[in-house]
Formats: C-alpha cells, sequence, structure tokens
C-alpha cells in the first residue's frame, strides 16, 4: 500500500473524479463496504515550471512518468477548476504504476499562482509535505545530492529500526519526506 500524506497548495482530486470531470470513462468494482473505488489517491501538483518539476520528480525522486492528459480552458472552467486556463497534466507514478497512486503536475504560464510562505510545514494552512516510503534510503539520497538538492535539518536522521527521514523540498520550495532503510 502507497502511503501519500499530501503536501503543497495543490488541486488534490481523486483518479476517478478527474477522469470522470474530463470526460474519460472509468468504471471498477467498488467493495461495497467501501465508499471508495480505489485504494490509492492521485495528487495534482500546480508547479511554476512543468519541466523543472518533471525532471525532479523522475530523476531526483524516481517516479515514472505516464501518458498524461489536456484539458481545454472551457472544459476546465465548467468544472469550476480554472478561469479558462487550459491544463496540460504530466503524470507520474510509483514503481509500475499498477494499482497505485499517481502524481499529477500542471503549470499555468498564463495565470502564475503565488508561492505559499513554505519555511516550515506549520508555517501555511493546507497540504504541508509529500511523504514517500523507498526501499533504498541511500540511493534516494545519492540521486538527491547528484542534482544539487540540498537536505534538510540533519537528515538522513534514524527514526527507529532500519528506517531513516530525509528531507528536502521540490523545485518550487514544497517538502519532500523520505522514509526507508539504508542499504550500505
Amino acid at each position: 500500500m502507497i502511503n501519500f500524506f499530501v503536501p503543497f497548495k495543490m488541486i488534490a482530486v481523486s483518479a476517478c473524479a478527474l477522469l470522470a470531470l474530463f470526460g474519460f470513462n472509468y468504471s471498477a468494482q467498488a467493495d461495497e463496504k467501501s465508499v471508495f473505488t480505489k485504494a490509492t489517491i492521485d495528487l495534482g501538483i500546480v508547479v511554476s515550471d512543468l519541466d523543472k518539476a518533471a525532471k525532479f520528480y523522475s530523476e531526483v525522486i524516481g517516479l515514472t512518468e505516464v501518458d498524461g492528459f489536456k484539458v481545454t480552458g472551457e472544459r476546465t472552467s465548467e468544472f469550476g477548476l480554472t478561469d479558462n486556463q487550459p491544463i496540460t497534466v504530466r503524470r507520474f507514478v510509483l514503481n509500475d504504476g499498477k494499482n497505485g497512486s499517481s502524481l499529477k503536475l500542471m503549470a499555468f504560464p498564463n495565470a502564475p499562482g503565488k508561492k505559499p510562505d513554505q519555511k516550515f510545514i506549520h508555517s501555511t494552512l493546507g497540504f504541508s509535505y509529500l511523504t514517500l516510503f523507498v526501499n533504498d534510503m541511500t540511493a534516494a539520497v545519492e540521486r538527491a545530492k547528484k542534482a544539487g538538492v540540498k537536505m534538510l535539518g540533519a537528515t538522513p536522521s534514524k527514526l527507529g529500526g532500519d528506517n531513516y527521514l530525509t528531507v528536502y523540498r521540490d523545485p518550487d520550495g514544497n517538502f519532500i519526506e523520505l522514509i526507508g532503510a539504508m542499504k550500505k
């Protein structure tokens, strides 16, 4: 089970709802006891530079890019999501992406958003950080350092058992929290 604690000031919509809103057909056999048709969530993040963010989430974080989608400004306005701004969404998944959560990156060059105060996770109301559980913390830290990403605080830091916590920021200053074992 992938556990995302959603970060950032962003649009966060379940995959089913988003697909339905944008006219895609999605059907899932829902467990009659469950409220949800999926056991995962999809997260949407508005970024300042789509290509830069895509490179960060694929090369530093290690997510895999899969097919994204575009939606016209007329359609996004109809849903109350934008003021007639078209959306190009680049979509990223964990591992092979089967039955997992996905991260949807989008930018609005003609209507750039305002950056929230992200000095600390308590600085701004709303979503604060993204937690990803990794198999190899050593490799995750090496990827980040290779990309020039600065670790925050005294991380990686031992949590307990074999687990370590590493914290850094994405290109827009959003907190990324990794939890996993260090491999020698």
